[in-house]
């Protein structure tokens, strides 16, 4: 395995000049996370449809377990167990908008992994920098368990375990563990653990930071171990399920598929699922004795148990629902964590559960409609402190602050911002298709052929897969 050691010690090496300043070393932190003899044995796979650009380059890197869709191009790479999602990516003839620039795309866009470790990452969407509208690059980066890098350019950072990085442009920075960052473009950051930060730039700065003692029970991470506490615990007592189903090749669906909705072949279905017409289930997603009503999705590595949702909600990437009930249009965000202990969780109508939320609760709670909700509830008495009707945020155009949030700028703004964006993903994933228009993901990912390929698996190069190009 010399190869890989080399490239796994390049990556560290292009990471820490990066993060130079912070006196930070990644090292500690990734040791032993994935064991090398693992990236040697675990396929990976890439999808291709009709539908999206296929343009595959595959240099000295290895792809364990990690699916790749779309134009995507890794250099010098580890993935492991990552899912690289390009089905969203700008198209060639397209306008990027962007500020008050109007940006014309001369090819299509494609995703570029070069220098970098991501470790059970999401990435997805495309590039939100305009000077690299075509490009949506991940450079010198170390990305930890189930975080996301969604429509982030990322060079030379570090993510911990459940991080986001969202909308944004991210140079040089380390963000913690279960933290959330959508904040336009950032350099040289040190973002703590547990930091839940959206910015828009002379609009809205929306900033809460979680207790360490609330953060600390359900996210940990310290260098030399692996991350622990509740979150981690959820998900590694549900990984055996997982086992099967990237083990066998064809796998027939234990439930009713409507025509118009899309069930990935790469996602959990336990007993007594339903879903209805307009519903995509995303890979690596887990399902158990649920209903989706019309227009609902279940994003990559979300989890929905013992749960009732009407339709058109959005469960955003790792979200998870335990013993919840949806109303209609209710927006759960990246990464929260939502559960009824032996009880129930009602969300009304419209609401807006903030990325990286944790609800955690031993009584039955009934949240009104058209609400935002953030930080840790446990009870009604944290959610009259953790929660605002979206009515009385959009008259505010000063700002507030309760306890760990404090927010200024123009609340119309905010909520306007969010609302659009949670019909924008609506569209997207053809939530509101009638027949004939308004496809979305969940129609144009019906038939999706699957395709393996393996690194050496003796010599110096095990573990390294050989240069691959995969064109049309």
């Amino acid at each position: 395995m010399k190869a890989l050691s080399e490239l796994y010690n390049r990556i560290i090496q292009r990471v820490n000049i990066n993060l130079r300043e912070f006196n930070f070393d990644v090292e500690p932190f990734i040791h032993n996370l994935v064991p090398f003899d693992q990236l040697a044995k675990v396929h990976g796979f890439y999808a291709v449809t009709a539908q999206h650009p296929l343009d595959f380059q595959f240099r000295h890197s290895n792809l364990a377990g990690s699916y790749l869709l779309g134009k995507c191009r890794t250099t010098n790479s580890i993935l492991y167990k990552s899912d690289i999602r390009g089905d969203e990516l700008k198209k060639k003839g397209s306008i990027f908008h962007c500020d008050n620039f109007k940006i014309p795309l001369t090819k299509e866009e494609g995703i570029r992994i070069e220098n970098s470790f991501l470790i059970k990452t999401l990435v997805h969407n495309y590039s939100h920098d305009p000077e690299s509208p075509e490009r949506f690059s991940i450079s010198n980066t170390v990305s930890t368990h189930y975080a996301n890098i969604h429509g982030s350019p990322t060079d030379g950072s570090f993510l911990g375990p459940f991080a986001t990085v969202d909308l944004s442009t991210i140079n040089d920075c380390v963000i913690g563990a279960f933290s959330y960052v959508q904040a336009g473009e950032i350099n040289h950051f040190h973002i703590d653990p547990g930091t839940v930060w959206v910015r828009s730039p002379g609009d809205f700065n929306f900033l809460f930071r979680y207790p360490a003692d609330i953060l600390g029970r359900y996210i940990q991470f310290r260098p030399g171990s692996q991350p622990d506490g509740i979150l981690i615990d959820f998900v590694n007592d549900h990984k055996n399920a997982f086992e099967r189903i990237f083990e066998t090749v064809n796998i027939k669906s234990s439930i009713a598929v409507p025509p118009n909705a899309s069930l990935d072949r790469f996602a959990v279905v336990q007993p007594k699922l339903s879903i209805e017409d307009n519903v995509l289930v995303a890979q690596r997603s887990f399902l158990q004795n649920s209903h989706l009503g019309r227009g609902a999705n279940a994003q990559e590595n979300c989890f929905i148990i013992n749960s009732f949702l009407k339709g058109f909600n959005v469960t955003a990437h790792g979200a998870k629902l335990i013993n919840v009930d949806l109303e209609e249009m209710v927006f759960v965000g990246f990464n929260s964590f939502l559960r009824g202990n032996s009880c129930r969780l009602g969300i009304g109508r419209d609401c807006i559960i903030m990325p990286h939320t944790i609800i955690d609760i031993q009584e039955s709670l009934l949240i009104p409609a058209g609400c935002l909700v953030w930080g840790s509830v446990t009870c009604q008495a944290d959610l009259e402190t953790n929660s605002i009707p979206l009515k009385t945020l959009e008259k505010l155009e000063d700002g507030f602050s309760r306890k760990n949030l404090v927010f200024e700028g123009n609340g119309k703004k905010f909520v306007s911002a969010f609302q659009n964006r949670i019909q924008h993903i609506l569209e997207a994933n053809g939530a509101f298709y009638n027949g004939k228009d308004h496809k979305g993901h969940a129609q144009k990912n019906q038939n999706i052929s699957f395709n393996i390929i393996q690194p050496y698996s003796e010599g110096e190069k095990e573990g390294v897969y050989p240069t691959i190009i995969i064109r049309p």
